[in-house]
């Protein structure tokens, strides 16, 4: 029983705060929060839980968007949802939380997806195949990814730049490092044997290494182009090396 005004105050006011969580109108708070590049259309339901019929960022459209508090997460000191969406083709399923320190978090993040979808997004023109992610965690701070645990697989990539046949399969296996991000790439069933390592450092600098060779299945052009990388031990075997930044 409470024995004073005072509290009945104070539960008339966290009443009254919940109520306002609980029915707050999504559309009112994109509105007011959400960054001008992102585009959201047919918007219904609450902060809670709602749904939009699409959504576009920086050239990639889903639709069928659905949202879901994960009201815990707040002790910590995070917003949370759980949040799934159509592409074209496939579909993206994950939590996401931000962090008041700023931190983008993803997490149980499951996703399958063209990778023309993302292709103005990379820089790489015409790029094209089918992706499949699974990833434990993926920490983003300012743009920059800081931690990412979880798995990549391209089927049917094609790289114009580089052929325009079909690359075959790949497969990355990214790991969170004090150093960085790394990763281990090799084919499945890609029409070159490669095997190589990526890592993405904290001050946005990036480095792969990879060794290739080719296989019988190597369209000629490509053999080619294999021609021009630097020797390794074994014969026939070359050496890829790129880095940049971020």
């Amino acid at each position: 029983m409470i024995r004073s005004w005072r509290g009945l105050v104070l539960v008339g006011v966290l009443t009254m705060i919940l109520g306002l969580l609980v029915t707050f109108p999504a559309r009112v708070a994109f509105q007011w929060f959400m960054p001008t590049a992102l585009t959201v259309s047919g918007i219904q339901g609450t902060v809670w839980a709602g749904n939009a019929s699409e959504a576009s960022v920086s050239g990639i459209y889903c639709q069928d968007i659905l949202w879901r508090m994960n009201p815990l997460r707040l002790f910590a000191g995070e917003v949370s949802y759980n949040v799934s969406a159509k592409p074209v083709r496939g579909f993206v399923e994950s939590d996401v939380s931000l962090g008041f320190g700023g931190v983008l978090s993803l997490s149980n993040l499951s996703a399958a997806l063209p990778l023309d979808l993302i292709a103005g997004a990379s820089g790489v023109r015409d790029l094209q195949g089918n992706a499949s992610l699974t990833f434990e965690r993926v920490a983003i701070v300012n743009g920059l990814p800081t931690a990412a645990d979880g798995t990549l697989q391209v089927a049917n990539l094609i790289i114009p730049i580089i052929s325009r046949d079909s690359l075959g399969g790949y497969k990355a296996d990214f790991f969170t490092q004090n150093n960085g991000i790394a990763a281990s790439i090799e084919d499945t069933d890609g029409v070159v044997d490669l095997a190589g390592s990526f890592l993405l450092r904290a001050d946005r600098t990036y480095e792969f290494t990879g060794q290739v060779i080719a296989k019988p299945e190597t369209p000629q052009a490509l053999r080619q182009q294999l021609v021009n990388l630097p020797p390794m031990n074994s014969p026939g075997q070359k050496e890829i090396r790129l880095e940049g930044v971020f």
